[in-house]
């Protein structure tokens, strides 16, 4: 379903959110008229939106994720709940590069984005909530983990939670937390050049090698 973000009211939202390397993101399409159906009772919308494809390990669909825009993609939707998923998401998410032997691992989509937009050479994962980014599965071979935290108490609380699965696995788990709420705010506040030297701080010497610009 839809088509690719380029041109789209997507696109548009996303750039007006600092984040850029569309071709990168396949996993992301856009609608122009998305079915949106409100909480209790209210009228069906079609209404433009962004969908994320939710997969498991082995690349199978599982779920979609929405995000309803403004027409002109300027911000999410003047509705009740702009954000909604379907399907399996329960240990599954929303990938952005191939897997590897390090993996960047968050809450949201633009948060996750956001660090990618930075550190484009490390694959990463949007489990869309806390309560899912303390249960994503660990794809084989991986060694280190980036959990990205979000600054509130569900965001430590997750972070805690998979920093401890992923010691049960032998996978080494880094923090990364934002300056700001999140790493959208950063981005859009401090600006790329400024992340990036930050990430290069608090990245393992390897990853900071290969994936922060000099």
């Amino acid at each position: 379903m839809g088509v690719p973000i380029r041109g789209t009211p997507a696109e548009a939202y996303l750039r007006a959110r600092g984040i850029g390397a569309f071709d990168q993101m396949p996993s992301l399409r856009f609608h122009p008229a998305c079915f949106y159906r409100p909480e209790g009772c209210g009228p069906v919308a079609r209404l433009p939106a962004m969908l994320a494809a939710i997969t498991d390990l082995e690349g199978r669909q599982t779920g979609t994720h929405r995000t309803w825009l403004r027409p002109d993609g300027s911000a999410k939707a003047d509705i009740d709940t702009p954000r909604r998923a379907m399907g399996a998401l329960l240990g599954n998410g929303v990938r952005f590069g191939a897997p590897g032997d390090v993996l960047i691992a968050g809450e949201g989509i633009e948060t996750v984005l956001s660090v990618r937009s930075a550190l484009p050479e490390i694959p990463a994962l949007a489990a869309l909530s806390s309560g899912h980014l303390a249960a994503i599965r660990f794809p084989a071979g991986l060694r280190r983990l980036y959990v990205l935290r979000d600054r509130d108490p569900a965001g430590a609380a997750a972070r805690d939670r998979l920093e401890a699965r992923a010691a049960e696995f032998g996978i080494e788990a880094l923090t990364l937390t934002p300056r700001l709420g999140d790493f959208n705010d950063d981005l859009r506040r401090y600006g790329l050049a400024a992340l990036q030297a930050r990430f290069r701080l608090h990245l393992h010497v390897e990853d900071a090698a290969r994936s922060v610009p000099v």
